[in-house]
């Protein structure tokens, strides 16, 4: 099917072909049949992407900060490769679209495919042929309101959370500031409120639509002059403005009444004139989209609405309180379709709302895409299996696919990229064509049972690790899964169940065991080095709280999901764990205490709390007369008999990512041992889920024998 995108490193718009999307639970998918773009968000994005990369710099100073970071910590070469493979991924555009139901996910029952919607939801509604948006996000259309006008759903909504916000009534006198598409909205709305609405704007074309729209349309020049004519003032002022002035803060203040209450919905330039605000006692508050449940995972991709009793409008009712306005003929969105192209002139559409185009309505309704057969995307033809090769099929497409592991895989002239799977489609699309992938999917189960993939790497989110790499056992393939194996006891056990007897081999991306500073830390240390006393703090730095890491049902907490790259670096120099106690809070703060076999004792301290340009991991090791410390996979300082010796890499940090894939092929291509023992690989996620069980007991957990040693 046909998505548009954005090309953020040469800054063109794109129209390219992808995957059908598939439609999980609590989703519908929907064939497109209109998808808005408005003169406000998505050109700010357009214009964003066009800019050099010195422009790109300033408008983002944070990434910028953050890139340097990275660069003292892991090297040059490394914070340049981020850099790249961050340009390289395409933007999905489009945020607001309608049109008709063609499947639903798990646990949709009030919806049915031939049902008329509205969409809504960046990365949801996106300007595609087919869509899998959640529930919450879409709202039924009734018969009189035509699709081309449900694609203005989305931005009603963010004009009505606005005018809540405001608290407006009936007969009062409403200023709207800003007169794009949500600014006409908000005048329709607020006039079908019995507000009196006055519209503002420079453009004085803009300033007329606002008469069609049930308002009074006025030129900003004379702003002041003809409000302070007609009232006291305004009761309240919506902002809806896209600038970086301070004049519409400044104008809402001029034309509002006396404790009168100001809403910005548009971003505008914040600094408040103290004098004009004070004398008033105006209230200033922020609109945050299109009402509450917007950016709460829990709400928009897992379903889980707020009850109407606490939270009366929240995003989703506020799309369904649009779309019943339009059923009843209080708004009328057809004076503001200033263009209809089909989505072949998507990037002509781009132009147009550069220019001074108010919207542009991209029309799918001659689209042809078969959803079931669309599912593939095929880039190149099958070929002959070549000896020595192993054929690979990839689960997951995501940022640390295509910017870590993929990158490891290109040069290793034996790995042939057959398929690669993603839920969206696009990034598997994307993946396809940057690294030859043979076809791009969304269908998971296709890849799983492909006769021409050997091998499969799961790279998905952690919840569906134990499912899929079990899955893949079951029909033969080998499987790379990156950590973690497992979220549960449960999970680990049925991939355990999976590999007994399996052809497959199997290993989990524990990297840094196969690290080059690491195997010189373990060559210096020796076989008879005795008890090891390990200690190794690692840095990470805070994620933001809705990181789907943090979701304990999809990454299962930063204990589970990172420290056991750290346990398996201990159970690497040490052996088998043998008990193991773990305090603090996840996510983010937890420190292990670790026994082994032989008498070793490890502690790992992991903490998010301190300043990102500090280094991020540090592993010392103290062994009979022998010590060695490990900074960033960058140094490795080693002292014994009074000497010191030092090994650098200086322009990257080697973490053992292409080492372990290398070994990994070895395996399946020359029949040599597995990369990572299965005792060690087993024993590493059983401590992991015990080390989560003890921070929840607030005690210490003996450690059984692996559970799987074949």
């Amino acid at each position: 099917m046909k998505q548009v995108v954005q090309d953020l490193q040469g800054g063109g718009t794109k129209i390219v072909d992808v995957p059908v999307p598939a439609v999980g639970p609590g989703e519908v998918l929907v064939r497109t049949a209109f998808s808005l773009l408005s003169a406000g968000t998505e050109r700010m994005v357009a214009e964003f992407a066009g800019k050099s990369l010195v422009g790109k710099a300033r408008a983002r100073p944070d990434l910028v900060r953050q890139t340097i970071d990275k660069a003292r910590r892991e090297g040059p070469l490394a914070a340049v490769d981020a850099v790249r493979s961050r340009m390289a991924e395409p933007m999905a555009l489009g945020y607001s679209s309608a049109g008709t139901v063609i499947g639903v996910g798990p646990g949709v029952d009030d919806l049915r495919p031939g049902d008329r919607v509205a969409c809504a939801g960046g990365g949801y509604a996106v300007h595609a042929e087919v869509v899998a948006v959640p529930r919450l996000l879409v709202a039924k259309l009734p018969d009189d309101v035509a699709l081309e006008a449900g694609a203005f759903v989305t931005l009603g909504a963010i004009a009505l959370h606005g005018i809540r916000l405001a608290q407006i009534q009936v007969g009062e006198r409403v200023g709207v500031i800003g007169l794009g598409l949500v600014g006409l909205l908000a005048v329709a709305i607020a006039r079908s409120a019995g507000a009196q609405v006055f519209g503002i704007d420079l453009d004085v074309d803009r300033a007329g639509l606002a008469d069609r729209m049930g308002g009074r349309g006025i030129a900003r020049d004379g702003a002041e002059a003809a409000l302070g004519a007609t009232s006291d003032g305004m009761d309240a002022v919506l902002i809806c403005a896209d600038t970086e002035s301070n004049d519409p803060v400044e104008l809402a203040a001029a034309i509002a009444r006396d404790r009168a209450r100001i809403v910005a919905v548009g971003a505008v330039g914040m600094e408040l004139p103290r004098k004009a605000y004070y004398e008033k006692e105006l209230t200033f508050l922020i609109s945050r989209s299109y009402g509450p449940g917007r950016y709460d995972p829990d709400y928009e991709e897992k379903g889980h609405d707020y009850p109407a009793g606490y939270v009366r409008w929240t995003e989703g009712r506020n799309l369904q309180a649009v779309v019943d306005l339009m059923g009843r003929g209080a708004v009328d969105v057809h004076p503001l379709i200033d263009h209809r192209v089909s989505i072949d002139r998507a990037a002509e559409a781009y132009d147009l709302i550069r220019g001074r185009a108010l919207s542009v309505l991209i029309d799918y309704t001659k689209s042809r895409v078969e959803p079931e057969r669309g599912r593939v995307v095929t880039l190149r033809e099958a070929v002959s299996a070549r000896p020595g090769t192993v054929r690979l099929g990839v689960l997951g497409a995501g940022r640390f696919a295509q910017g870590v592991v993929l990158p490891a895989l290109k040069n290793d002239p034996r790995v042939d990229l057959v398929a690669v799977a993603s839920e969206r489609g696009l990034s598997a699309a994307e993946a396809a064509r940057r690294y030859g992938f043979r076809y791009a999917t969304t269908d998971v189960e296709r890849v799983v049972q492909d006769p021409d993939v050997d091998a499969v790497a799961v790279l998905t989110r952690h919840h569906l690790h134990a499912a899929q790499t079990s899955a893949a056992l079951r029909a033969g393939k080998h499987v790379w899964c990156e950590k973690p194996l497992a979220l549960d006891p449960q999970g680990l056990e049925e991939v355990e169940e999976a590999l007994k007897g399996a052809p497959g081999r199997l290993t989990v991306g524990f990297n840094r065991r196969r690290a080059p500073l690491f195997l010189r830390l373990q060559g210096f240390l020796g076989l008879q080095a005795g008890p090891l006393t390990m200690i190794y703090r690692v840095h990470a730095g805070p994620l933001p709280p809705d990181h789907w890491l943090l979701d304990p049902e999809q990454g299962g907490g930063r204990l589970i999901g990172e420290v056991c790259h750290f346990i398996d670096a201990l159970v690497a120099l040490a052996g088998t764990p043998r008990r193991i106690q773990a305090t603090g809070t996840d996510p983010g703060e937890v420190t292990l205490a670790m026994e082994f076999d032989g008498g070793s004792q490890g502690t790992i301290v992991y903490t998010a709390r301190g300043d990102r340009s500090f280094s991020k991991e540090r592993l010392e090791v103290f062994a009979a007369g022998r010590v060695a410390v490990l900074d960033d996979f960058r140094r490795l300082e080693m002292i014994a008999d009074g000497r010191r010796m030092t090994a650098r890499h200086w322009l990257r940090a080697d973490k053992g990512h292409a080492a372990l894939w290398k070994a990994f092929v070895d395996a399946i291509v020359e029949g040599g041992d597995v990369p990572i023992p299965y005792a060690d690989l087993f024993a590493v996620s059983a401590a992991t889920l015990a080390a989560a069980d003890s921070l929840r007991r607030r005690s210490g957990i003996d450690l059984e024998s692996p559970p799987f040693t074949g």
